[in-house]
């Protein structure tokens, strides 16, 4: 007499299981075609075990057997099948392991989910991670034989509501085969070109090959797991390509491994350029982050500070906790570890180009110096790291950018500050009256022409023991000029010395024409060859944002300054001596305000500079009269 078919054991899951089926399959997930990386995950979890375990004991079913993952599709029955040849399950195994989310803990795990406690680490687990697929199943049917070679195997199906059935199965084979019937609004994925991208895009670097109709989809063997030494720079850069779609090698790769504090694969890249419309696929920034080569985000944000936000690469770590759906890595002691070791591998390299290809790091800089100011604008504690890395153009530089240790090594002995002046661009700085006392004095002075070097400078505070300090501080004390002495100062360039009595009546003049936009108006004890300069009456951080907030802060008024004059200046004197003679000159006036807007001007705070052109025209009918 046959033996009787046997019957399917209908068993059911708890309440609280089909709720969690409920926010596994459509809550926790924002894309759809995540079922399939974690069916290829399971699977090449499965494979390394089967790897494991012959490492020590060859009497296993079918020992010779491709370790491979097969997919194979059917349109027409609308149906999607994943094999393996890995470890297998009985059926102890096969319900512990598709049931592990129906332990009495179910309800415990549940209440953690609506507490927002996502902490499970799912990798390589085959259990949560699975239930995705009904996301896009009617039905999943399993069939599963365990590598032990006397064990039954085992078929496990069930369409996602609250029951499962298990029966015996009829497998030559080791291993497990997911056969899923999916829903009419899934049928994109019974598609083999659907396939092939999601395999691509998430599991191209599993370690077993992934074939489609007798072809192997994927790499298998991910770049930034095999030894530098074994890779040529082309290789790298062909990888930064493939990431990219950047066809510019560049400027620099990072190739880091490191087990200590925590496992690290990573290869990371610095771009050579920013340019958008090169990077514009790069739709958000971040790095790809895999764990044992599954993708599990594309543009991942903690990885790196944001001030390293144009640093493009992979990292790949087993270490890294993941929330119930691995698509979000979790804030962790782990994601702190991982972010300062690539953060200081990153800039430790960057410290390398620096000193080691001059060329290629005013590239860099010239790209992306406004991201390592942004750094330490606000990331101060990054400061020693950080500051070895800027670069200045300045008063004696030419077309060279300086580093601060550049700027100290050939500062004066007695030099007590790094001085720095802003201002709007190279040209305006170049042409200040401030440098008249420094040129005087053969001290050189750092050109801040970046609006962020405002902050920079209340950032920083001092290097090396010196103090930054703004040219225009109205309390700027500097050597004596060599040879000079306090007559030199005012015998001028002028027809003749401005006595007290007439230079007293032009500083009050200046002070009445321009009311309450200066504070005082006073005589320069520092300056030689200009005839006048605007000083903040108060340093302080105000006093360095103040060309920021003109640029961005709508309805920007200049702050109230102090004007110093040039009493040995032929301009000043002239108007002392118009003043004296001719007050009632309206020329006076009107060459005293363009005098506070060319000052204005220099400085990159005058809030319209087309209001100039009438005064400007006014002074040239003035001096272009005849008879006068």
């Amino acid at each position: 007499m046959p033996d009787a078919t046997p019957q399917p054991e209908l068993m059911e899951f708890r309440t609280e299981v089909q709720q969690l089926l409920n926010i596994l399959a459509n809550s926790l997930y924002t894309e759809r075609e995540i079922f399939l990386r974690e069916l290829i995950s399971n699977a090449s979890d499965a494979l390394n075990r089967l790897q494991f375990q012959m490492l020590t004991d060859r009497d296993v079913l079918d020992p010779d057997a491709e370790l491979a993952i097969e997919i194979s599709i059917d349109e027409e029955a609308n149906s999607l099948t994943i094999s393996d040849t890995g470890i297998g399950m009985n059926r102890d195994e096969l319900i512990e392991n598709l049931g592990t989310i129906a332990h009495s803990g179910a309800m415990a795990f549940l209440k953690g989910l609506e507490e927002g406690q996502r902490s499970a680490d799912i990798i390589g687990q085959f259990g949560v991670g699975f239930y995705a697929v009904f996301m896009v199943a009617e039905e999943v049917v399993v069939t599963t034989r365990s590598y032990r070679i006397d064990e039954q195997a085992w078929q496990w199906s069930s369409r996602g509501d609250s029951k499962f059935t298990l029966v015996p199965a009829e497998k030559a084979e080791r291993g497990t085969t997911v056969e899923v019937k999916l829903r009419e609004d899934a049928a994109e994925f019974a598609s083999s070109w659907r396939v092939e991208q999601i395999v691509k895009k998430h599991s191209d670097y599993v370690s077993f090959p992934i074939k489609l109709d007798d072809r192997v989809l994927n790499q298998q063997t991910a770049l930034w797991r095999k030894s530098a030494q074994d890779l040529e720079d082309q290789e790298y850069a062909d990888f930064y390509r493939q990431l990219t779609l950047d066809y510019a090698e560049p400027l620099v790769h990072i190739h880091m491994v490191s087990d200590v504090p925590v496992d690290i694969h990573a290869v990371l890249f610095v771009p050579r350029t920013l340019n958008r419309d090169t990077l514009q696929f790069r739709r958000e920034q971040g790095l790809r982050l895999y764990s044992r080569k599954i993708l599990i985000q594309e543009h991942n944000r903690d990885l790196l500070p944001d001030y390293l936000d144009f640093v493009a690469g992979v990292v790949d770590s087993e270490d890294i906790p993941l929330n119930i759906s691995r698509e979000m890595v979790q804030s962790s002691r782990v994601i702190r570890q991982i972010q300062k070791a690539l953060t200081s591998r990153v800039l430790r390299s960057l410290k390398e180009l620096a000193d080691e290809n001059a060329d290629d790091y005013r590239l860099f800089w010239e790209q992306f110096g406004p991201f390592i100011k942004q750094g330490i604008a606000t990331n101060p504690l990054n400061n020693e790291d950080l500051l070895p890395l800027l670069r200045f153009r300045s008063s004696t530089s030419g077309e060279d950018l300086i580093s601060l240790a550049d700027y100290l090594e050939r500062a004066q002995e007695e030099q007590g500050s790094i001085y720095y002046l802003i201002g709007h661009d190279l040209n305006s700085v170049a042409t200040s009256p401030h440098l008249d006392s420094f040129k005087a004095r053969n001290l050189e002075v750092l050109y801040f022409l970046d609006p962020l070097d405002g902050f920079l400078a209340q950032s920083i505070g001092e290097f090396e023991g010196k103090k930054f300090q703004n040219v225009d501080d109205p309390d700027l004390e500097l050597p004596a000029i060599p040879g000079e002495d306090e007559a030199d100062r005012h015998e001028g360039d002028g027809d003749a010395e401005t006595s007290d009595a007439d230079f007293l009546a032009l500083t009050a003049r200046f002070k009445r024409v321009l009311g309450d936009r200066v504070t005082e108006v006073r005589e320069s004890k520092l300056l030689t060859n200009s005839p006048c300069r605007l000083v903040t009456p108060e340093a302080g951080p105000d006093r360095d944002l103040q060309r920021f907030r003109r640029l961005f802060e709508e309805g920007f008024q200049v702050p109230p300054k102090m004007l110093e004059l040039n009493r040995s200046h032929t301009l000043i004197q002239n108007l002392a001596k118009l003043v004296a003679d001719r007050p009632a000159d309206d020329v006076i006036d009107v060459a005293i305000e363009q005098i506070f807007a060319n000052l204005l001007l220099l400085e990159g705070l005058h809030p319209n500079p087309v209001n100039m052109v009438p005064r400007i025209q006014s002074l040239l009918e003035t001096a272009t009269k005849t008879g006068t």
